[in-house]
């Protein structure tokens, strides 16, 4: 299994699928090929589909400038073409084809070359593929999740996770002192400075912490929307579920930092092995994959923070993934809006509800967090393609956009 760092991606938003796999897929191709004088690129399925709204085209060009690019966009899937997130690269020279390079971006910023045995990112840092291989292992070391994290990726983990709770905590505080309309069309307009400046009249306690959690998530997503600098958490659409929970976590109860990079490695370990053995890719599997897996991480990584042990973090992790089973990604107008703002603040939420339950219940658990796991990648291949990031069903396809600004 490969190391977390596959799963905090510091980039630029909306959508890891569509524009940071995409941006490295094209610096990829551009190194190969510097003396292209022009390059096509096709895009397939819900590249093709939602590419324009979450600005694949945009940072495509942007990467392969001053050269000459034009962009296809291929809403159909020629057999050939495998995976939904698919794009071809050519180079053109003196009116021939000079080059190739067929590319999935196969979730959370990582991309994988067609006809490579191996995918382009990752390095291979753990034996173990399964929860329940973990946690014989550390029943064998009498070690904690995050301690197993650090013996199999070094010391130097924790100074990545600091840059990463970093960046976070930036995008947090950038995002709740932002106003105004997002781009794209829709005229929604951010959320989250409102949410944290304004509490209820005689508000009890219970709802600021929602109004609280819920204004983080906000502010991490709606810097994700206008194309700021995020971390995948495990993707761009879900970046705001771990960084709100923690956060509140970190405030609300004053812990030490260290104690938080924990949580995220902790967090990171529940991401790694959801991407391993099913997806985060939305357009593979929906947005079980993505906030499903996010909610997982954070009910994960606040368990961690209030000291359960590793059977209760495995819970939350299960209880937290379980209750997102075939929920679909809709984007309307294939931009990282809505649903997606919102529901990243549900799902923060849903964590800490997750994480509250497995408390008292973990004793009870019938249905173990790899069996969901495995569950979720079935019910996401099994999903009709209208519901996995294509902007052709659920919401996308009711919503009117002829409506006042939200």
């Amino acid at each position: 299994m490969q190391t977390i760092r596959e799963i905090y991606k510091t980039g630029k938003g909306p959508s890891s699928s569509h524009t940071i796999g995409p941006e490295r897929a094209a610096k990829l191709f551009l190194k190969e090929h510097p003396e292209a004088e022009r390059f096509t690129v096709q895009l397939f399925g819900s590249l093709s589909k939602t590419g324009k709204g979450h600005g694949t085209d945009r940072v495509l060009r942007e990467v392969l400038e001053p050269t000459p690019t034009e962009i296809l966009f291929r809403p159909d899937m020629p057999e050939y073409v495998t995976h939904p997130n698919t794009m071809e690269f050519h180079a053109w020279k003196g009116g021939v084809v000079t080059g190739t390079l067929r590319v999935e971006s196969i979730g959370g910023g990582d991309i994988h070359v067609v006809g490579e045995a191996v995918k382009e990112a990752g390095v291979e840092a753990y034996p173990e593929n399964s929860f329940a291989e973990i946690e014989q292992q550390c029943r064998l070391w009498n070690s904690s999740l995050a301690e197993y994290v650090e013996f199999n990726e070094g010391k130097e983990i924790w100074q990545f996770l600091d840059e990463v709770w970093e960046t976070m905590q930036n995008s947090i505080h950038e995002g709740l002192a932002a106003e105004g309309i997002l781009p794209g069309g829709l005229n929604v307009r951010r959320k989250a400075k409102k949410l944290f400046e304004n509490p209820a009249p005689n508000e009890r306690p219970q709802v600021t912490e929602v109004r609280y959690v819920s204004a983080y998530a906000y502010a991490v997503c709606e810097q994700n929307a206008d194309c700021g600098t995020i971390v995948t958490a495990p993707t761009c659409g879900a970046c705001g579920v771990v960084p709100a929970v923690v956060y509140y976590m970190q405030e609300s109860h004053q812990l030490p930092r260290q104690k938080v990079l924990e949580s995220l490695a902790v967090a990171g370990l529940f991401g790694n092995l959801i991407k391993h053995n099913a997806s985060i890719s939305g357009a593979e599997c929906g947005c079980q994959a993505e906030v499903g897996a996010a909610c997982s991480m954070a009910a994960a990584a606040m368990a961690h923070l209030t000291d359960l042990g590793t059977d209760q973090i495995q819970h939350a992790a299960e209880i937290a993934l379980e209750h997102h089973l075939g929920l679909t990604c809709d984007p309307i107008c294939g931009l990282v809006q809505i649903p997606c703002i919102e529901r990243n603040a549900v799902a923060a939420m849903r964590a800490m509800d997750a994480c509250n339950l497995s408390y008292f219940l973990h004793d009870t658990q019938r249905i173990s967090f790899d069996l969901v796991v495995k569950t979720m990648y079935e019910t996401g291949i099994s999903m009709n393609q209208r519901f996995r990031e294509t902007a052709e069903g659920g919401l996308a396809r009711m919503f009117s956009r002829r409506r006042p600004a939200l």
